[in-house]
């Protein structure tokens, strides 16, 4: 059973986490400052240390930098809110056996320390001669891919367009479009980019929180509040910050938000002083924030401030020449996150890649193919390791004894298709029509 030494100072996600991880059958101790970490690791062992950047009385790289002189033989993983390319290259730079960005899913951190476990093993079995730095260049994260279609020359272009200047930019468009990597390829490419990027989920904000949480608060100005803190606001001085679906924020924050971005001032809860913040404000939303104003759930003059410029963030069903373009990359991704080497997509899964709807757009195709290249054992992804949503039809099939054109027309054309082996007239065999009637249905879907 491998033992973790779990740093973090928020108690209540520290003791979820922790919880987790015990499921997982991981032995764990926490600690929820730098100094209660120190006292762990001098009295007992362990495989793997998970700490959070930002502790109330040390920092999260010089804390691991004082572990990998003492202790270099264990892995340790940064978790940090402020997700921000420079920290986590910075990290790596230290010796961080890999990095991960808040929120994350329990899936996302069971693969970061069951690769760092493997990884940290397989080096103490090399000897030390025999150690090489040939390690993969490892995928970045948030990496802005470049697509083909229309609306991705569309996109480019006013990235491009906005990115120098300094003006206010909303990002509209559907869950899983991608549209914090817009945010972040806009501040790459500012006279920013050297500064902080700093990315706040709105939705996830408590509004009790939200102003603790932009402007940070003072030890002791509420109940909870054991130290300073800094909020976003502040750390992304000089830089960029992202609110990411900002409809989700109440009328009362809003109002706070609003004076924040006139003033270019913050005033952290329980402070009399005002600080000075110098930042370029970038937000998304999937709403119609137009119809929430006209409602009156959305401040007009908020809407306003931050609508400098619009963009609009494709979503996957308009951009059909990228599909393979982003799966190609997710795959490539996947192989180096996993371990893997898997070459490509057999036809059959491309076929039913483009036939697909996919409503979760680009993060419903990453999720797809990194689950499909770890259960992949060949060279090619097929499409038995593909979702269960993949394959409606066929429970259709399964309950009614025959293929059905009543529902899912296109989907069992293309799947007699498959099971005939392209052969047309043994397909509409399988359908129950005519040949004729089946070359009208592939010219209606156009399907090749």
């Amino acid at each position: 059973m491998s033992k973790i030494l779990l740093i973090e100072d928020d108690i209540s996600f520290c003791k979820l986490l922790e919880k987790f991880l015990v499921k997982k059958a991981y032995e764990v101790t926490i600690a929820f400052s730098a100094t209660e970490a120190k006292i762990a690791i001098k009295n007992e062992s362990f495989d793997l240390i998970l700490t959070d950047l930002r502790l109330p009385d040390s920092d999260g790289i010089g804390l691991m930098s004082e572990f990998k002189i003492s202790h270099p033989h264990i892995p340790v993983i940064l978790m940090t809110g402020y997700s921000d390319v420079n920290t986590a290259v910075k990290a790596i730079k230290n010796g961080a056996a890999d990095y991960i960005s808040k929120p994350f899913n329990p899936d996302e951190v069971l693969l970061v320390i069951t690769n760092a476990l493997k990884n940290s093993e397989a080096e103490e079995e090399i000897p030390v001669k025999e150690k090489k730095s040939n390690k993969k260049p490892v995928a970045t994260e948030n990496e802005f891919v470049k697509g083909i279609s229309v609306a991705s020359k569309k996109l480019l272009d006013h990235i491009h367009l906005v990115s120098p200047t300094d003006m206010s930019v909303l990002i509209i468009g559907e869950s899983g479009t991608g549209k914090e990597i817009i945010a972040k390829s806009i501040h790459q490419q500012s006279t920013r980019k050297n500064n902080n990027f700093i990315a706040v989920d709105c939705g996830a904000i408590p509004k009790e929180l939200a102003a603790s949480e932009f402007f940070g608060h003072l030890k002791g100005s509420f109940t909870g509040a054991i130290s300073d803190k800094m909020g976003y606001f502040e750390a992304a001085n000089g830089g960029t910050i992202f609110l990411d679906e900002i409809g989700n924020l109440s009328y009362e924050n809003q109002i706070q938000l609003l004076r924040a971005l006139q003033e270019r001032k913050i005033k952290p809860v329980g402070s009399n002083k005002e600080i000075n913040v110098d930042i370029r404000i970038i937000t998304a939303t999937n709403e119609d924030l137009r119809e929430a104003v006209k409602n009156g759930d959305f401040r007009e003059d908020l809407y306003h401030r931050i609508n400098e410029f619009s963009i609009l963030s494709p979503s996957l069903k308009d951009r059909d020449e990228d599909l393979m373009v982003f799966a190609d990359y997710f795959l490539e991704k996947a192989n180096q996150q996993l371990n893997k080497e898997i070459i490509g997509f057999s036809p059959e899964v491309v076929t039913i890649f483009q036939n697909y709807n996919w409503p979760g757009n680009l993060r419903e195709l990453q999720n797809c193919v990194k689950r499909s290249t770890l259960l992949t054992q060949g060279n090619y992804i097929e499409s038995d390791v593909l979702p269960a949503e993949f394959f409606q039809i066929q429970k259709q099939q399964n309950n009614n004894g025959s293929f059905s054109l009543s529902e899912n027309e296109k989907e069992a054309i293309i799947h007699a298709l498959s099971k005939a082996k392209n052969n047309k007239s043994e397909a509409a065999k399988l359908l129950k029509i005519t040949r004729k009637t089946l070359y009208n249905k592939l010219k209606q879907y156009n399907i090749d």
